[in-house]
């Protein structure tokens, strides 16, 4: 008899040990994900996620729940947005040809009135009838008060985190394909003029899609200044459903 009472408490113990470990496999990720699910209010997924077992659970998945509640907002927000930008794509050739809005962006290099830098920028695309197959480009103009012209030769993505490294962490080239469209110079002193530089880069359809869901960085290099050029997700999302 005492020997099956050792062995029943044994086994009691092996089980609780077992619950336990099958509760602390999962993450702090998986956690949010099942209080998600439950399709509560914020405010009564905070109160769920306070009955977790320890504090630093609670205090992670908190978090976590905090940035899903806020991401939603943000999603909402964009589609909104989205709306104004669908409505701007210039579409023509019997909708083979679609032209985005411009962007516009400037960012002060100097003292004087004239030093600065504007961006203005914008997404093309074309249809193939033949095929359905579409191409894109980012057109980018460039004005700035300089001595000389920069002459851009490259560009690449960046990151979530701003790093526009030329290898990206899973070892596929962020290099994209520039093009040099043209560059003018006006308004010249004796020692800058106003220069204005227009390249293109080459974007595809898939990369555009994947981006849709964060929207993306380039960085534009020439050896004098590199910028970098944002292109927002409701500026993508918009482009993308007036062409597709």
């Amino acid at each position: 008899m005492k020997k099956t009472l050792i062995y029943l408490l044994l086994s009691i113990g092996l089980i609780g040990c077992s619950s336990l470990e099958l509760g602390d496999a999962l993450s702090s990720e998986d956690y949010t994900q099942r209080i998600l699910d439950l399709g509560l209010s914020h405010e009564e997924n905070l109160v769920e996620a306070s009955k977790l077992k320890t504090p630093h659970l609670i205090s992670v998945v908190s978090l976590l729940l905090t940035n899903a509640r806020d991401d939603k907002i943000q999603y909402e927000i964009d589609l909104i947005e989205s709306e104004k930008f669908a409505s701007l794509v210039n579409i023509t050739d019997g909708g083979l040809i679609f032209v985005g809005s411009e962007i516009t962006d400037s960012i002060k290099t100097g003292v004087l009135d004239v030093d600065f830098d504007l961006y203005r920028y914008y997404l093309e695309g074309s249809k193939d009838p033949s095929t359905n197959i579409f191409e894109h480009k980012l057109h980018i103009i460039i004005s700035h008060n300089s001595k000389d012209k920069r002459n851009y030769f490259s560009a690449n993505t960046c990151d979530q985190w701003g790093r526009c490294e030329d290898i990206n962490e899973d070892g596929t080239s962020s290099k994209l394909e520039l093009k040099a469209l043209s560059s003018e110079a006006s308004k010249c002193s004796a020692y800058t003029c106003i220069y204005r530089e227009a390249v293109e880069i080459k974007v595809s359809n898939s990369f555009l899609k994947d981006a849709n869901k964060k929207g993306f960085a380039i960085n534009l290099r020439s050896k004098k200044k590199n910028h970098k050029i944002k292109l927002s997700k409701a500026y993508l999302m918009g482009y993308l459903k007036a062409v597709q």
